[in-house]
């Protein structure tokens, strides 16, 4: 049976100057495209400069926040499963993930949410155990499969994988579960909304 390909959204959680991200997430989108069954998109949240401070609730957002919200809110609505790509920052994940996670509600209803993380000894994995919760509370369904990069700045030469065989296959299984639990849930939504 031929099924119409997921968008996926691999989601750039860094926004610090220097940081690594990009070149995890240009590795992982590039898995991602390969893989099959997926059309990706990239939503780098740097490009997006969210406020740091909501509105009120029932308030409408300041005309700064609906422009950074206008660039990556589309995104985040047409994905049918997202990728977030995150370091770690003192044993969890960075504000600007955060922010942009509470900056948006139904965008993440019923949709899986895959990692891929990096940072230290522990390649970013408390901040994924962090967030599994947090999207927990969203009703988005967590895929138990990751992919980390312990001490990443030592994995990567010029922006390649230095020896990508293990990260591929880490890829490969978390992909595979991605699809599977995102085409189980657009089914789902097809035959009955979800109603968080």
């Amino acid at each position: 049976m031929s099924r119409t390909p997921l968008r996926l959204a691999v989601i750039v959680g860094s926004t610090r100057g220097g940081r690594f991200g990009p070149q995890v997430a240009d590795w992982i989108t590039e898995r991602a495209r390969v893989h099959g069954g997926l059309d990706v998109d990239v939503i780098d949240l740097a490009d997006a400069e969210l406020p740091n401070e909501m509105p009120a609730y029932g308030a409408q957002p300041n005309p700064v926040a609906t422009a950074a919200l206008a660039k990556i809110s589309p995104g985040l609505a047409a994905a049918d499963a997202f990728v977030v790509v995150t370091p770690e920052y003192n044993h969890s994940y960075p504000a600007s993930l955060k922010n942009a996670i509470d900056w948006h509600g139904e965008e993440w209803h019923a949709k899986p949410v895959g990692f891929v993380s990096y940072g230290g000894i522990s390649g970013g994995l408390r901040a994924v155990e962090h967030l599994r919760g947090v999207f927990a509370e969203l009703h988005s369904v967590t895929i138990r499969e990751t992919v980390s990069f312990a001490l990443a700045g030592n994995l990567f030469r010029d922006g390649e994988l230095i020896d990508p065989t293990q990260p591929n296959i880490a890829a490969k299984r978390l992909l595979d579960q991605l699809l599977w639990w995102g085409n189980a849930l657009r089914a789902a939504k097809e035959e009955q909304p979800y109603a968080a």
